[in-house]
């Protein structure tokens, strides 16, 4: 098997190395004698600071990294968006820059995707932080409420039926994951949700897993402002997914 990590990435100077490293070095010791093989993509969502020239550097002394993005800012569903559209793998996997979850979780996630000969048992598997009680580590009271309280209006609302839409950790089979980003057009934090919806709407087979925080930084989103943002995107992407003619079955 192939796997593409897709690193969606805006302003990550600080980060950027660090993320290169630990994955290539984890994502090594999963291709090892193994047959399988690996790719990471980092795509810039319009970064102002050096993050693109650093990955760029990184790219040139390992041909498993590739760069790509564009120059104006559109947000976290565009560059995921991007990259996905861009993998080769037979898998895709995104997370975030600050690999919050950590990189061993990598090797459970294919696991949970696809048997030991590459026969994949779901088109998708979302990391929840809501199936273990240390899922919030290090996130303060505030956040963590009002995490949980948009996966509970995203269920009013949006009929979201699983446990966590907004966990930066999804995998998926690549086939899968092409037809429904090919279909999304938010770019904003909201993404998640829209992928997930249209995923139900093909009718593809979704699992979650528990996922933890392993490195913890102060969210980029504003609690206020993004999450009426968000709120009015999940109710026009509802309302647009509803509308869709899709041809059902991802598998």
């Amino acid at each position: 098997m192939t796997l593409s990590v897709c690193i969606p990435m805006y302003n990550e100077s600080d980060a950027v190395e660090g993320c290169a490293a630990e994955l290539l070095r984890k994502m090594r010791s999963f291709s090892g004698g193994t047959g399988n093989s690996f790719e990471i993509i980092f795509c810039d969502d319009g970064s102002t600071d050096d993050c693109r020239a650093k990955a760029e550097r990184i790219a040139a002394d390992n041909p498993e990294v590739r760069v790509i993005g564009y120059k104006d800012n559109r947000g976290k569903g565009s560059a995921v968006r991007e990259a996905v559209s861009s993998s080769l793998g037979d898998a895709v996997l995104y997370t975030d820059c600050d690999l919050a979850y950590g990189a061993d979780i990598i090797g459970d996630a294919v696991k949970r995707i696809a048997d030991a000969d590459g026969r994949f048992r779901a088109d998708a598997v979302i990391g929840s932080r809501n199936l273990t009680k240390d899922g919030y580590n290090g996130y303060g009271l505030f956040r963590k409420l009002a995490s949980k309280a948009y996966i509970k209006a995203l269920s009013v609302i949006g009929g979201f039926s699983l446990t966590d839409s907004q966990c930066g950790f999804k995998i998926f089979k690549t086939e899968s994951a092409k037809k429904i980003f090919s279909l999304c057009e938010c770019d904003g934090f909201a993404f998640d949700y829209e992928v997930i919806l249209i995923a139900n709407k093909l009718g593809m087979k979704i699992e979650e897993m528990p996922v933890r925080i392993i490195n913890h930084r102060e969210s980029t989103v504003h609690m206020a402002k993004d999450s009426v943002t968000m709120l009015k995107d999940v109710i026009k992407i509802k309302k647009r997914v509803k509308k869709l003619t899709l041809q059902s079955g991802g598998r």
